[in-house]
């Protein structure tokens, strides 16, 4: 019996100590991992409704002229429609980003976030009551 429990505790010590090793992750070690380089966003996007609609050939665009540590600027959808109050958040180790967008057909809350070299975001118009789903590339030189 003595030797069983003398087993029985020596496992229970290796196993502590691997799974503590394991799980002892520092919260900076986190952010060195996650770091996201927002300038990516820079430059123009081609944005597909087709995700929202497999027939629907519906493409827009999205400008992003410049980036701040939490901001972001350009034009949204078309050339005139200029992003309000753009914002960035990467203290997830993602890029995430949103802004308010308006024309004289009313006013878009979007948010997106980036993934693979996509952005996948949905714009939401209470005016036209919908929410679109959409993805975006981003156009080379």
């Amino acid at each position: 019996m003595k030797t069983i429990l003398f087993f029985s505790s020596i496992f229970l010590l290796i196993f502590s100590n691997n799974t503590t090793a394991e799980l002892e992750i520092s919260p900076k070690n986190i952010s060195e991992i996650s770091t996201s380089d927002i300038s990516l966003l820079k430059g123009n996007w081609k944005l597909d409704y087709s995700p929202e609609n497999d027939s629907d050939d519906n493409f827009a665009k999205m400008i992003i002229t410049d980036v701040g540590d939490n901001s972001l600027e350009g034009y949204f959808y078309r050339d005139e429609v200029k992003i309000r109050e753009g914002r960035i958040n990467t203290k997830s180790g993602v890029i995430y980003g949103a802004l308010v967008s308006g024309d004289n057909s009313g006013i878009y809350n979007t948010s997106f976030y980036f993934k693979d070299g996509l952005l996948y975001g949905t714009t939401h118009s209470i005016d036209k009551d919908f929410l679109a789903v959409w993805t975006a590339t981003k156009e080379t030189k």
